[in-house]
């Protein structure tokens, strides 16, 4: 897998970046058999774990063996689909999956979406179901909602079908794995975005930042319940007004919810539907 041009192509490259740095940022040179030495230091770390992926995934397959691809970050921060500019530098939506792996489209027997039964958002960017008041700081304070990385606390709100609506559109979902439904315990009532009021000069296909940001949401209320859900395991023992709520956001974003979390420990999950049966 490896061929023997690293020398050349490296001398090349680190010519080009040599005269930029001496003659533009007027530091010291990069020496070229000390950087020569540390790739070839690394090549014999890494040459055993070279391969074409792409075909190995095919010849797995072939085999009929499980193949799972998990993606990162949500759909609204895709590098083309998402609230541009607050979105990321690469494709993360379904599609990415056959982009990144080589493996056809065609191939993806199932695509899990995962959500939480309401909305969050870390850092800057359009949040039009954004809540300020009591029950916003309630469901960052039960929901434990501070980012993984950077440790900012996320934004929180209700739920958004109009944009999962759209996720489920790009990435062609087969099903939805909805999250931390225990969080909504106690809540008299909840509110579900069920689309937008538009200023007249806004155009309604145009779901960049600026569309998020002109836009003010449409509502509906749901009773909420007052029964604990945490770590419940079994649909038919949820709250009468919680599984009103799960069906209610089936029929908004026009795909069904296969997998239920009710709590941290991956144990505390309902399955409706598995997807590797599915």
């Amino acid at each position: 897998m490896f061929r023997d041009d690293l020398e050349e192509k490296l001398r090349n490259l680190i010519e080009y970046h040599n005269f930029q740095l001496t003659q533009y940022y007027k530091v010291e040179a990069i020496d070229f058999d000390e950087t020569l030495k540390l790739c070839q230091e690394w090549k014999e770390e890494i040459k055993g774990m070279v391969t074409d992926v792409t075909e190995d995934l095919n010849q797995l397959r072939l085999a009929g063996k499980n193949l799972m691809f998990e993606g990162a970050q949500g759909t609204l921060l895709d590098i083309d689909h998402g609230t541009y500019p607050f979105v990321t530098s690469s494709s993360v939506t379904a599609g990415g999956v056959s982009t990144g792996t080589g493996i056809g489209p065609l191939y993806l027997d199932y695509v899990l979406g995962i959500t939480k039964a309401y909305t969050t958002r870390v850092g800057s960017g359009p949040f039009p179901t954004e809540l300020f008041d009591d029950v916003g700081a309630h469901l960052a304070k039960v929901g434990h909602e501070f980012g993984a990385t950077t440790g900012r606390a996320r934004r929180c709100g209700w739920f958004d079908a109009e944009a999962l609506r759209r996720a489920v559109v790009l990435n062609s979902m087969s099903g939805i794995c909805l999250t931390k439904l225990d969080v909504l315990d106690g809540l008299e009532e909840l509110l579900i975005g069920v689309g937008y009021n538009l200023p007249e000069t806004e155009c309604a296909g145009a779901h960049d930042a600026e569309f998020y940001e002109s836009v003010t949401p449409k509502y509906e209320t749901m009773q909420g319940w007052s029964e604990s859900t945490v770590g419940i395991t079994n649909y038919d023992e949820l709250p009468e007004n919680a599984k009103k709520y799960i069906k209610r956001i089936e029929a908004l974003i026009g795909c069904p919810v296969d997998i239920i979390s009710t709590g941290p420990d991956r144990e505390e999950t309902i399955v409706l539907r598995d997807p590797y049966d599915a």
